[in-house]
């Protein structure tokens, strides 16, 4: 549920940042009368973003435990890619996003009527297909038992939608200007935690591989804790709900983490690093 709460809060938030961008320039410029077309774009995307993740959820049903498994393991695999690619281009673009979407605006509103439906489509659905994306494998992975099938729970969704509300509620009142926060380490810390909840998703597909005899070593365990440590307990619950680490995690799986954690996390915070380098001052939000 926290993982899934963070996930909501942190992508949640950039939508809310770009939606904050689109509306506060139109009122600026005195163009009021687009602001429903701007609305229309996101209702849209978020309609598309709910089908997309009721199509993951059910989609797959119906067909055989290999195929199931296979399919789940390998949208796992590229909601790890979309969320790596997502972090490193956020904390790269996010000084230049308002300039770049106040000049699709711009264009937009000089074209045709769906000109500016469309740029807020693609603006809030880039980020939503993600969100649904990354919940969903998320939430796969948190909730399997050490059988290696999915508990059914409600918990990581309503940690998601909690953490999207929050977001929609602070990206309201960044826009009135009530409050100030600073971007540069709100991004950094929950771009942090979402590689380490990626690791263990991608473990998690791994693991579907190997469940769907794609990949080999299913029962050539690195360790088995399940027996030492309760899945139900406090600690099984922060182990699986924030690292998405199993009670018996597979060689391949372990390798698998490893070999994506570290290497990701240093480049994250290596970039992090050099970016604040040379000024002590950080953005603070702003969507004027």
């Amino acid at each position: 549920m926290l993982s899934n709460y963070l996930i909501g809060l942190r992508e949640g938030l950039e939508a809310a940042l770009v939606v904050s961008i689109l509306v506060a320039y139109l009122v600026k410029s005195g163009r009021t009368e687009l602001l429903p077309r701007i609305w229309a774009g996101v209702g849209i995307a978020v309609l598309v973003s709910l089908g997309f993740g009721a199509a993951l959820t059910y989609g797959p049903r119906g067909l055989t435990f290999e195929a199931q498994e296979f399919i789940g393991g390998t949208l796992s695999i590229v909601a790890v890619g979309f969320v790596t690619w997502m972090v490193f281009w956020m904390a790269r673009a996010a000084r230049g996003l308002g300039g770049e979407l106040r000049g699709q605006i711009d264009v937009a509103a000089e074209g045709g009527r769906w000109g500016l439906v469309v740029v807020a489509m693609f603006a809030v659905g880039r980020e939503g297909l993600e969100t649904a994306l990354f919940i969903w494998a998320a939430t796969q992975a948190g909730t399997r038992d050490e059988v290696g099938t999915v508990t059914p729970t409600w918990e990581p969704l309503l940690g998601a939608a909690l953490g999207i509300l929050t977001a929609v509620v602070l990206g309201y009142l960044i826009y009135r200007g009530a409050i100030s926060i600073n971007l540069g380490t709100f991004f950094t810390w929950t771009g942090g935690f979402l590689i380490v909840v990626a690791a263990g998703v991608l473990a998690y597909g791994v693991h579907d591989l190997q469940e769907a005899r794609f990949l080999p070593g299913l029962h050539d365990l690195l360790f088995d804790i399940s027996d030492s440590i309760d899945p139900a307990g406090w600690l099984g619950t922060l182990i699986k709900g924030v690292f998405n680490i199993s009670m018996a995690t597979t060689k391949l799986e372990g390798v698998v983490w490893l070999l994506y954690l570290v290497p990701t996390m240093t480049l994250f915070l290596r970039g992090a690093r050099r970016r604040s380098a040379p000024t002590k001052d950080v953005d603070r939000a702003s969507v004027a």
